[in-house]
């Protein structure tokens, strides 16, 4: 098959000719026909997540297409059914996921981190019974990509983590594609939604997307195009697509840009907001958005952190602050989502603003965050 593969962290991604995949036992292989670029491709293409352990590497998590082979075992599918997958696959068998949370499976399994990934013709996904989600006949496979890592994160992250209520006032930190996703699904759940960015093009397609208001923020400059921030585990945590070297602790009250967007977002609330969600996963934009909450908020982490960042816990305590954290989305959990954008409720696809081919991804993968919005990778057919 061809595929997008890297001989080393940072090296120029190029496309070329590699082994195609085997189902494994209780999997399945995936005819990849749509797969979405995110910012977790970047990191694991520069070395930060400790999951990419052999080189050379395919990345690519977010994938839709079609059932090539299953392995022995599978009940489930068959050749030819059209599927999706969670970013997180699951075991399925250990406590996390016999309670139901397999989003935080004890054993998970990641494509384009534990193993190659979706910026090809194939690949394999583990425990198919478990993590493969039937597409609607009508969904578009670049429609059922895009809900990918980033919309169904962003789906639970808003609906069932923060529990966004209609009326509440939600501020979105970062308008990526899980910043965008996170104010499409809130304004839809009838929520007064704020976004803040640093580009007047992301907070142009938040506007587009039902913010009510924008708030520019000034760049750090603390961190490369198209970065966020991964946290590193703790050691036989498993695999958690969360690994970045540590960072050195920063300040624990917002400064500069970070006071100044807390305090506007304060005046545009009347308060502050009930619900801020950091979708991008910096010290300042964590902080910054713990500040903006009013008393008894609720503040979800999306955004993968540096280790040891500081919070400003004496504002949590006195207001009484939750402060969540989201992860995913179990496949189980996806019919309520697909039944929101057959409806028309949620529009993933108008968050798609380009589509690509597999020759074009590895220049993308390097200036990741230059063009708003999501970029959609799509595999030829032979």
């Amino acid at each position: 098959m061809r595929a997008v593969v890297f001989d080393a962290f940072g090296a120029d991604p190029e496309v070329r000719e590699v082994p195609a995949p085997e189902p494994p036992p209780g999997g399945a292989v995936i005819r990849v026909e749509a797969t979405g670029l995110c910012r977790s491709d970047w990191h694991g293409w520069q070395g930060h997540d400790p999951d990419i352990r052999v080189l050379p590497h395919v990345p690519g998590h977010e994938l839709a297409g079609v059932v090539e082979a299953v392995g022995p075992g599978v009940a489930s599918w068959r050749p030819g059914d059209r599927v999706t997958v969670p970013f997180v696959c699951a075991c399925g068998s250990c406590a996390a996921c016999l309670s139901g949370d397999q989003q935080v499976c004890e054993r998970q399994t990641q494509p384009g981190f534990t193993r190659w990934g979706s910026f090809a013709e194939y690949v394999a996904v583990d425990h198919a019974d478990v993590n493969l989600v039937r597409l609607p006949g009508e969904m578009s496979f670049s429609t059922a990509a895009s809900l990918g890592c980033r919309f169904a994160t962003s789906y639970r992250a808003v609906t069932a983590v923060g529990r966004v209520r209609p009326d509440e006032w939600v501020v979105v930190h970062g308008c990526g594609g899980v910043g965008l996703s996170a104010v499409m699904i809130a304004a839809a759940a009838g929520a007064r939604v704020v976004a803040v960015d640093v580009s007047a093009g992301a907070l142009e397609l938040a506007r587009k997307f039902g913010a009510v208001a924008c708030v520019g923020a000034e760049p750090s400059g603390a961190e490369p195009p198209g970065a966020g921030a991964f946290e590193a585990g703790p050691p036989g945590a498993g695999p958690s697509r969360a690994g970045a070297p540590r960072a050195e602790p920063s300040r624990a009250e917002p400064s500069g840009a970070g006071v100044e967007v807390a305090e506007r977002v304060r005046e545009l609330t009347s308060g502050g907001a009930h619900v801020s969600i950091d979708a991008l996963g910096s010290p300042e934009t964590c902080v910054a958005s713990i500040e903006s909450l009013r008393r008894r908020g609720r503040h979800v982490q999306i955004g993968l952190l540096p280790g040891l960042t500081p919070l400003p816990m004496g504002r949590v305590i006195g207001y009484e602050l939750e402060l969540l954290g989201s992860h995913g989305m179990a496949a189980h959990a996806y019919p309520a989502m697909l039944e929101a954008v057959a409806s028309g409720a949620l529009r993933p696809d108008a968050l798609v603003t380009r589509s690509i081919g597999l020759e074009e991804a590895g220049a993308a993968l390097a200036s990741i965050g230059s063009v708003p919005g999501v970029t959609m990778i799509l595999p030829p057919r032979r």
